[in-house]
């Protein structure tokens, strides 16, 4: 009965996609789209087979997935999340990765009753509800992984680049002919998001807003403070090669305090991913290995609240090691 369900759901979603796709598609101005490939670095490519079969080919050529693409960009949720796509530098489109999230929900129910064949308790209702709430936050924790990522990545590349903009200003290069410098001699993620700097400039945008527009894709507070420092020279005048040397030291200073930091509070760190997560490990592991253990936990007599008395426990105690895993990270977050 649950597998029927399953498939009838995975049915109606792709029906809704599909509907959707078709509902908005129309003709439009493709000026807009071609600019900002332009400016991001993308290429448009011929429809080949990518050589990974035909559903992956048809997932790829597909119109409706495009126009459904189109209409979820207009929207203010598809456009943060298409900003947290560019952060994490993953070539996905917002629709691409709403499919990934939906077939995460669904995808992992489907493998615990496929598994549920040689563990039983995975094909019970709860393990399936469990299986679903791992798939809806399991893509957000793989974003927001490669988001921090490629961050910390930028942030530890920042003080070198800032140097060599201040040294090639002294060598009497144009503050744009630095930053190609940088293009030329850094790596990804500087290279690509400076190399977008330069296109945004040749297309027409003023400069202090091609260096906006990178402070927002990144988000880094040494960034801003770099753009900031720049904006105000330009404006009031000064040496900036100078500023930039006085800016690179100030977070090379940051980080090496924050690498002090991060020494000094790992052991607190360790603990509370203990405290969160250990428990909760246990507690599968009991449900897989040994599922009559915890069959007591969900029968009534007794009850609260017309539920199991080991329901409301369990639920309590969960909500607790959560409050204690929020507070130990908001203790040990210090900022610099």
């Amino acid at each position: 009965m649950n597998q029927t369900l399953v498939v009838a759901g995975v049915a109606a979603l792709a029906i809704i996609v599909i509907a959707i796709g078709i509902a908005t598609s129309g003709s439009g101005s493709g000026i807009s789209s071609r600019l900002e490939r332009y400016a991001s670095g993308k290429q448009d490519s011929p429809k080949v087979s990518t050589g990974q079969g035909p559903i992956s080919d048809l997932i790829a050529q597909s119109a409706a997935l495009a126009q459904l693409n189109k209409v979820v960009e207009g929207r203010d949720f598809g456009a943060n999340l298409s900003r947290e796509l560019a952060r994490a530098d993953l070539k996905l489109k917002v629709s691409e990765y709403l499919f990934i999230w939906a077939g995460a929900v669904v995808g992992i129910p489907i493998l615990f009753l496929v598994l549920g064949v040689v563990f039983p308790a995975l094909g019970s209702p709860i393990a399936l509800l469990v299986g679903a709430f791992v798939g809806f936050f399991l893509p957000r924790l793989w974003l927001n992984r490669r988001k921090g990522g490629r961050l910390g990545a930028f942030n530890k590349q920042l003080p070198d680049t800032i140097t060599l903009i201040a040294n090639a200003l002294r060598a009497g290069s144009s503050f744009l002919q630095a930053i190609e410098l940088v293009v030329r001699e850094s790596r990804p993620p500087i290279s690509t998001e400076f190399a977008r700097v330069i296109r945004e400039v040749n297309l027409g945008l003023p400069f202090e807003a091609a260096l906006e527009n990178m402070v927002r894709r990144v988000k880094s507070d040494d960034l801003e403070l770099m753009a900031t420092a720049i904006s105000i020279q330009h404006t009031v005048g000064g040496n900036l090669a100078e500023i930039l040397d006085s800016i690179a030291f100030t977070i090379r200073e940051r980080v090496r305090i924050k690498g002090e930091i991060r020494t000094l509070t790992a052991q607190q760190r360790l603990s509370g991913y203990v405290v969160g997560f250990l428990p909760i490990a246990l507690v599968g592991f009991l449900f897989v290995a040994a599922p009559n253990f915890l069959k007591p936990m969900f029968e009534k007599p007794p009850e609260i609240l017309s539920l199991p008395a080991g329901v409301i426990i369990l639920a309590f105690g969960g909500f607790m090691m959560f409050v204690g895993f929020m507070l130990i990270r908001r203790i040990v977050d210090i900022e610099v």
